[in-house]
């Protein structure tokens, strides 16, 4: 039995586990496993796991465990895999009861989810498991052009993404959407940052985090890099895509590029530190063009994982 933040039962956990960096400090607590998806391109986080929704019982038990090793000193809570929305409402407000019974001082319970998931779902449930304490949602909108959205197989169109973000936050959600920087490779970077900008103008999501894509090993989008049919956007690009993305945005979201494959720290509040940001990229794209030593420590960055 393995214990701590990383989850409760080496049995009932795949490791590494998975979660957002927000969730570092938070207690893993599994109710699904893998993913009900599982065909976007870039992606290798759970092809080697039969997705399956966990028993309550085994669940509840785990919530025990916690309770006895941390007592009440969980602070937050993150409910993986990848879409935990995908069990039964009542299952999870259950879930939710007994972390609240068990953890009187949490302050936030988060989840990924998936846009199609969502669109699905009653809104009548999602206000349900918004009440019983499930506060905040991460889900993977990668890029809001319609095309690229096929190409990487996300299983959704633009307009799905835009009524699950709006249904999301209707319910209550804090609502987290995730860019896939570079995922139009060298040569669709500009209708992937404008198809973007245009689905999160209608979201108005509250953070818009920003990963790199990086290629994943085992994934079909590395075999397509390795066989000559997708060439992976250069530093530069990724650069002029981002600061294009920023320059589309109408939105009062908060600006996160908080993980380690991205190329620049931004961070900041929308509309207020729009142009702060885009200064920050033309200054690295300026140093980008003088300096090899940066190129150099760029490209680097292609063999970090973007998990």
């Amino acid at each position: 039995m393995t214990i701590g933040r990383f989850g409760l039962r080496r049995r009932n956990y795949d490791f590494p586990p998975f979660r957002p960096p927000s969730e570092a400090n938070s207690l893993l607590l599994r109710v699904t496993r893998g993913c009900p998806w599982n065909r976007c391109t870039f992606c290798s986080m759970y092809k080697r796991m039969k997705f399956e929704i966990r028993d309550l019982e085994e669940i509840l038990g785990d919530i025990e465990l916690a309770k006895d090793l941390y007592g009440d000193r969980i602070g937050t809570i993150f409910i993986g895999d990848s879409n935990s929305l995908v069990a039964k409402t009542e299952m999870l407000v259950k879930v939710l009861n007994a972390l609240f019974f068990s953890f009187p001082h949490i302050e936030r319970v988060t989840s990924y989810a998936r846009a199609k998931t969502i669109a699905k779902k009653p809104l009548e449930d999602l206000k349900k498991i918004y009440q019983a304490g499930l506060t905040r949602l991460h889900v993977g909108l990668e890029t809001g052009d319609r095309d690229l959205l096929k190409e990487i197989e996300k299983g959704a169109t633009p307009e799905e993404m835009i009524q699950a973000g709006r249904k999301a936050k209707e319910a209550g959600f804090e609502y987290s959407l995730y860019v896939l920087l570079g995922i139009g490779g060298e040569k669709k970077w500009e209708q992937h940052a404008r198809g973007t900008a245009e689905v999160l103008n209608q979201v108005d999501p509250h953070f818009i985090r920003v990963r790199t894509f990086i290629p994943q090993p085992n994934s079909p989008l590395h075999e397509a890099i390795l066989g000559g049919s997708f060439q992976p956007a250069s530093p530069e690009t990724i650069l002029k895509e981002t600061k294009l993305l920023l320059e589309g945005l109408h939105v009062t979201s908060q600006f996160l590029s908080d993980h380690i494959s991205n190329l620049l720290p931004l961070h900041g509040k929308l509309p207020e530190d729009k142009e702060k940001m885009i200064q920050i990229i033309e200054e690295a794209l300026k140093e980008l063009g003088e300096n090899d030593g940066l190129r150099e420590e760029m490209e680097m960055r292609r063999h970090l994982t973007n998990l």
